[in-house]
């Protein structure tokens, strides 16, 4: 579909939307959202960050879809991604953001029932499917939720994105909520512990937010990587995480990386962060993939043949959010167009994810070559050092990454210590250039390519 006819789909979809949800819920959650794409019956729509991205998914996807589907009907599946940070305006976002945060918390204050605010209904335990990759996760969250103690303190949970650790977030707190109702528990992501807290010093409220962050007995922090680079932010979490752990409360916190390996966060953060359990959830195995698959086919009311689900086992290996949601799209394109689900279809439907996965390459898995192949430590291939044996590993990494995937420029900076744009295009340009003067640096970094494209 054209970009002019897009937007304009778009925009009768965003009509559609504010008569049905009001004004606030319009501005505050989809007016910041962009249209991307519409291809084989596929909307997808970009949103400027994780949460938003997963609060949008939570609360308002089966709005979008009955309003996009009334306006196209042939649209069978919706995908709300991150986009990358050039097509958002970031100051406007931060202003859309900042109001939304201010009316959620005004919400928060005034509900019965606070926790409920922003948990997802399915992530239970009982929803969660276990496997080698997440079970000692799963034992830990279990444990926690169940103890009327503090097990360890912090519990940290950390996997790549789409693993299951917001899953497992949202299970703890269903679980203490249906049976210790009495516990006072805060979920929220580090973004928005940080709006809450910028939103507090220019009202000059921080006393009230000290004080409700510091008195429940569960603080549950979700994406603690998002408070990288953010100084007086980490300096309020870090006196908030002490506090906490002197009343023996529990904290919980998820990121994409293990306390040692978080770029941006200071060293005395780290320490602490580790002092608990440290719990990772590893890329999911054809087993773990199959488990999933055969839990959510039988709650859908159309039958899924077993020799499909194994297909999508073995072909969608990235993450659990994109396996499921490839299993809905297949559903939804049956339900719709009249068609039996078989191989054939399945691999008409997702033929663009299908491919996606079968080229995909991580930054992550391209980082740990790199450091494998120059024999250094990643936390310094992350960091900010110039020296030469640092420098030139790190310029070939980001080099491979604009290579090998398909992050812009941004996304890329920010997977190597929160680096500018500027700073990637200039090591892909330096690579280039150096390439073309040493044939022997040029076998070496393609070789590196090969490597990783095996």
């Amino acid at each position: 579909m054209e970009t002019e006819t897009q937007d304009v789909f778009w925009t009768q979809i965003c009509s559609s939307f504010r008569e049905e949800e009001g004004e606030a819920v319009f501005k505050n959650w989809i007016a910041p959202l962009i249209v991307d794409t519409i291809e084989v019956g596929v909307l997808r729509i970009l949103a400027p960050t994780a949460f938003m991205r997963d609060w949008v998914d939570s609360h308002y996807r089966d709005t979008l879809m009955r309003v996009a589907r009334k306006k196209k009907p042939t649209i069978v599946a919706l995908d709300i991604v991150v986009g990358p940070a050039h097509r958002f305006d970031a100051k406007l976002q931060t202003e859309k953001m900042e109001k939304a945060f201010s009316k959620e918390v005004s919400a928060t204050e005034e509900a019965a029932d606070a926790l409920t605010l922003g948990l997802d209904p399915r992530f239970t335990f009982e929803n969660f499917v276990v496997g080698k990759p997440n079970e000692l996760a799963y034992a830990a969250a279990l444990r926690v939720a169940e103890s009327n103690s503090v097990p360890f303190n912090p519990l940290f949970l950390y996997g790549g994105v789409g693993l299951g650790k917001t899953h497992l977030m949202h299970a703890i707190a269903w679980y203490i909520k249906e049976n210790r109702p009495d516990r006072e528990v805060i979920y929220l992501s580090a973004e928005k512990f940080m709006y809450q807290f910028i939103r507090a010093l220019r009202h000059k409220d921080t006393m009230s937010f000290k004080e409700k962050f510091r008195s429940v007995d569960v603080l549950m922090i979700d994406d603690v990587q998002f408070i990288s680079g953010k100084d007086s932010t980490q300096e309020e979490f870090f006196h908030t995480f002490n506090a906490l752990i002197d009343q023996k409360k529990q904290i919980i916190l998820s990121a994409d990386k293990s306390p040692s390996d978080l770029s941006g966060i200071e060293e005395r953060m780290r320490s602490r962060l580790g002092w608990g359990l440290v719990a990772d959830i590893h890329p999911t195995t054809y087993e773990l993939r199959l488990g999933i698959l055969q839990a959510k086919a039988e709650k859908l009311s159309t039958e899924v043949p077993k020799e499909v689900l194994d297909f999508l086992a073995h072909k969608i290996g990235s993450n659990i959010r994109e396996l499921e949601g490839a299993l809905n799209r297949v559903v939804a394109h049956s339900t719709l167009v009249g068609r039996s689900i078989n191989i054939e279809m399945t691999t008409e439907v997702l033929r663009d994810l299908i491919r996606s996965n079968e080229r995909r390459i991580s930054i992550e898995e391209i980082q740990n070559k790199v450091v494998e192949h120059f024999d250094i430590k990643l936390s310094d291939l992350l960091s900010s050092k110039r020296s030469i044996d640092i420098a030139r590993p790190r310029q070939i990494a980001m080099y491979l990454s604009k290579a090998l995937t398909t992050c812009s420029l941004p996304e890329i900076g920010r997977k190597f210590g929160g680096k500018d744009h500027t700073t990637v295009m200039h090591a892909v340009k330096r690579v280039e250039a150096i390439k073309k003067d040493n044939s022997a640096f040029s076998e070496d970094v393609d070789m590196l390519k090969r490597v990783l494209q095996v």
